[in-house]
């Protein structure tokens, strides 16, 4: 199950990059809002630390947890991992066609859909860093901790870059 929200879930997060920077061409630059030039580049940095992440924390998620065994804090079980992913995955792919819809024909409701997006994955990375930290297991050391050290890098870029800095450099009449 996790395979196939992982695989489901991607194709539409790149689908929609794909198709909205294929269909607005003369948009592109709008999905920057006002970000100044000088923090871009920490965009990028951290954005592929954050890929690579994404790729660590599943890793050990689907290949070095048991789902029969996994525990997490005592009280959940491998399930609220499904959880974690659908809520990181499925908003996800909605971010660029809202955003483009926001450029094109702006809202206060298309805002706050944004705004809610953009914190549903922030706040499932988070998730998804309290889960492994709560995990009964943590072996292989290595791959565990470096998927936990891939969990902060996601969580910055989702928690804190996209959800929380991007929006205030966004140009919206509130």
């Amino acid at each position: 199950m996790l395979g196939a929200i992982n695989v489901v879930g991607g194709i539409l997060v790149i689908g929609s990059y794909v198709q909205g920077l294929k269909a607005h061409p003369a948009l592109r630059d709008g999905l920057w809002g006002h970000v100044p030039l000088r923090i871009r580049p920490f965009y990028g940095v951290s954005g592929l630390l954050a890929a690579a992440g994404y790729l660590a924390f599943t890793y050990f998620v689907m290949f070095s947890l048991e789902p029969d065994e996994a525990e997490i804090a005592n009280t959940f079980s491998f399930k609220l991992f499904l959880i974690i992913y659908a809520l990181i995955l499925f908003p996800s792919a909605l971010w660029m066609p809202l955003t483009f819809a926001m450029l094109e024909n702006p809202s206060r409701g298309l805002w706050r859909e944004i705004r809610i997006t953009l914190a549903v994955v922030g706040l499932a990375s988070l998730g998804m860093l309290a889960a492994l930290l709560g995990l009964n297991t943590r072996e292989p050391a290595f791959i565990y901790w470096l998927a936990v050290a891939g969990t902060v890098a996601f969580c910055i870029q989702t928690a804190l870059l996209d959800a929380l800095v991007w929006p205030a450099f966004f140009p919206v009449k509130r």
